[in-house]
């Protein structure tokens, strides 16, 4: 469904920045360090997403994307379709493109959906019905990977380059089944 330049969210983490929050100081950087190993190597990678508009009721449409590899990465959620001034082309080697298939991309979205208007509030949920449209825009997702250890056992810790933050094991389980593979 590609339509055009393959593109990218603009990152709010420069590679400066990424290699600053992995290398890190203070007492948990060193714990870690300790843990891990030194960091090796830092590396950019793009994840492509699938877009969608997910509309219940009366309520105004929410956009959420879901990972187009397997849908285990956590949602992102917009408040609108990003917009051209929002993306830069997409020049990195290193990025996954999609397997998932779209009618199960659609089921899961809705299941996460479902799950995060539950977090809201059950007595918020007024109309569990949603309707789920696929908005036809190819996007990629930056993330960083930071590399640690040492004697070719490496171990690595994946910071999301749109959200500021590290991610946890579900994403280092992904980011490491992808490398293996």
């Amino acid at each position: 469904m590609s339509r055009g330049p393959l593109l990218t969210l603009k990152p709010n983490v420069t590679k400066e920045q990424a290699l600053e929050a992995f290398s890190g100081s203070g007492l948990s950087a060193l714990y870690s360090r300790l843990r891990r190993g030194p960091l090796q190597r830092i590396a950019e990678v793009y994840v492509q997403y699938y877009l969608f508009r997910v509309e219940s009721g009366a309520a105004k449409p929410r956009y959420f994307a879901i990972d187009a590899i397997n849908g285990s990465l956590d949602l992102f959620e917009f408040q609108r379709v990003p917009e051209e001034r929002e993306m830069l082309p997409l020049v990195g080697r290193n990025r996954m493109s999609a397997t998932l298939p779209e009618d199960r991309a659609v089921e899961m979205v809705r299941d996460k959906v479902l799950r995060v208007m539950f977090q809201q509030g059950f007595f918020k949920v007024r109309d569990a019905r949603l309707e789920i449209i696929r908005e036809h825009r190819d996007l990629h997702l930056p993330y960083w990977l930071g590399f640690y250890g040492q004697d070719g056992a490496l171990r690595c810790r994946v910071m999301d380059a749109v959200r500021r933050r590290m991610e946890g094991s579900k994403a280092i389980a992904f980011f490491e089944q992808w490398l293996a593979a």
